[in-house]
């Protein structure tokens, strides 16, 4: 596991999402993660509802069943997911902004410590949350506890590459830590371990990595046509007491970093037996 060098706790994630909810919504929309380019043509729209697709074509899901999204942000995938595959979809998000944004689904929740009863869920997926879990095999144990024999775990995580450089882990994946509020970032060894631990069968694991990384060229974009024309980012930039600034510096290593192989983005389909 890479760590960065000033620990990353539970309320810096809150307060990351906080404090950069317009900018998120804003550049991004209401999906908080990457877009899937399959073809390569998608709308960045159409990319991120693509992800979420993924996702649920790998829960197998079933009418009527009750899933859980593990870090559900706006809830734009659970309102999507309940709505195509007619099942009923409960968020958890440690950010109070983001909750409120998503009522009727999301719980103001820490998932490391949720009270939901044991084989509560049939299906569980997380897109891109378990990378900010303090404890990740605590991630994992409770989505183990909490699904019902036979039910999947779809993740979708950011991934170090196998044996990263000495370079890469201290001007890249280390500050993308640090900087991005993730306490740790594991590779798939480390993901395939604790899932196994847990009491998971890994049934895939798949790095999409080539069709997800032209996100952040496109956030990259949007937010330099918005440092020019809209006061509001340059105030951001400037003010020393916001504490997130520095993000946009990460969204450049994140480029760097795909584009060098140092990390990748890997979906992983778990069961359990």
């Amino acid at each position: 596991m890479i760590t960065p060098r000033i620990a990353q706790t539970r309320d810096a994630v809150a307060a990351h999402y906080d404090e950069l909810d317009p900018f998120y919504r804003e550049i991004w929309g209401e999906h908080v993660h990457h877009g899937f380019w399959i073809t390569g043509r998608e709308t960045p729209r159409e990319a991120t509802d693509a992800l979420v697709d993924h996702v649920a074509e790998q829960l197998a899901l079933v009418p009527g069943m009750q899933v859980i999204d593990i870090g559900c942000g706006y809830g734009a995938a659970a309102r999507r997911i309940g709505a195509r595959h007619g099942v009923a979809v409960t968020g958890v998000t440690v950010s109070a902004v983001q909750a409120a944004h998503a009522p009727g689904i999301a719980r103001h929740m820490d998932w490391l410590g949720n009270d939901f009863p044991d084989a509560a869920f049939a299906a569980a997926y997380a897109i891109e949350s378990s990378e900010h879990m303090v404890d990740k095999q605590r991630f994992f144990d409770e989505a183990r506890r909490t699904l019902c024999p036979g039910g999947r775990l779809v993740v979708c995580a950011w991934l170090a590459r196998d044996a990263p450089s000495a370079w890469e882990v201290r001007h890249l994946l280390e500050p993308i830590c640090r900087e991005g509020r993730l306490p740790s970032m594991g590779d798939e060894a480390d993901y395939r371990r604790l899932a196994e631990q847990a009491g998971f069968r890994v049934r895939i694991m798949e790095d999409i990595s080539r069709e997800v990384r032209r996100t952040w060229t496109i956030c990259a974009r949007r937010i330099a046509a918005r440092l020019i024309t809209d006061r509001r980012y340059v105030r951001f930039l400037v003010n020393a007491r916001a504490r997130n600034r520095i993000f946009l510096l990460t969204l450049v290593r994140l480029i760097a970093a795909y584009r060098t192989g140092a990390m990748r983005y890997c979906v992983l389909v778990l069961e359990v037996p």
